[in-house]
């Protein structure tokens, strides 16, 4: 079974939000680099197809260069969509978003041109309006859904940017990406305990990343068991109880912290390959996913 977190103010914007598309003229969705499949919104592949999209792999100096390249050829080959990877805290690429808005709207000429951003929680949607506006116009922070409700933001060159909060949706199809957005942060970590967390991060970053799990935590052979690694991390960051016995929930959480800072190194959580695997069910993702490898 998925984690499953909608609060209550994320089936409102939800709503608020398919509302107000037919006078959005371009939507900006922020997704994780580290996991741009789980992190996309299904609401908006579904809604929002005759619109003019530009996707914003957020948080792109935490996620492995190679898969991120992959998931910019996935993407790029979808009809509508422009891709743009970046870290918005350097706010060096707000420019490059700022003339593609521009661009995008340029035939369309009396009202201000309505931006719609979008994106699930602790992505960066805030971060970005802020750096776009040049002030600080919306509440950012470290913790899932800080912003409430729709706020707009005239830019005063004709663009008007709408933020929204961030959004997950009522079912996660795909139970690894529900851990995955909870490994990223996207979910409040008092939906699912650090452990759980830590066993399912534990196990891809054996089986894909040994080599950042030896270096950044000082290991010898591989552990056998994701319990195991975390058993190590315990010892090697003296997450001990009474008589030796190791904390395994305080071992996770540190785990699972330098994991989100990218203490362990670059790392994506999935691959367009991976994401064909599991979902092959989805046959429409599927079809898109494959055109674009070819």
């Amino acid at each position: 079974m998925g984690i499953q977190w909608y609060p209550g103010h994320m089936h409102k914007a939800t709503k608020a939000m398919i509302e107000l598309l037919p006078q959005v003229d371009i939507i900006i969705e922020l997704v994780d680099a580290r996991a741009p499949y789980s992190s996309s919104n299904p609401v908006i592949e579904k809604i929002a197809k005759e619109k003019e999209r530009i996707k914003i792999l957020n948080k792109n100096d935490l996620a492995d260069p190679n898969i991120t390249a992959l998931w910019h050829k996935v993407f790029n080959n979808t009809d509508g969509v422009r891709t743009l990877a970046c870290d918005l805290r350097t706010k060096d690429q707000i420019p490059q978003i700022l003339d593609l808005c521009c661009s995008l709207s340029a035939n369309k000429i009396g009202r201000s041109k309505l931006v719609l951003v979008v994106g699930i929680p602790n992505v960066g949607k805030s971060t970005l309006i802020n750096a776009m506006a040049g002030r600080r116009v919306a509440l950012t922070g470290n913790e899932p859904a800080v912003t409430k409700g729709q706020q707009r933001v005239n830019l005063g060159n004709g663009i008007m940017l709408v933020d929204t909060p961030g959004i997950l949706w009522g079912k996660v199809e795909n139970e690894s990406s529900s851990f995955r957005l909870a490994v990223t942060g996207a979910i409040k970590n008092t939906v699912v305990t650090y452990e759980e967390v830590a066993i399912f991060a534990a196990k891809y970053l054996m089986d894909n990343y040994p080599k950042h799990l030896k270096q950044r935590f000082i290991l010898g052979d591989m552990p056998s068991t994701e319990l195991d690694l975390i058993d190590q991390i315990g010892v090697r960051r003296g997450c001990l109880r009474a008589r030796g016995k190791i904390d395994r929930e305080r071992a996770a959480t540190i785990f699972i912290n330098e994991l989100r800072s990218g203490a362990v190194g670059k790392i994506s959580f999935e691959t367009p390959d991976l994401i064909v695997k599991e979902l092959c069910h989805l046959t429409t993702f599927t079809t898109e996913v494959k055109g674009a490898l070819e």
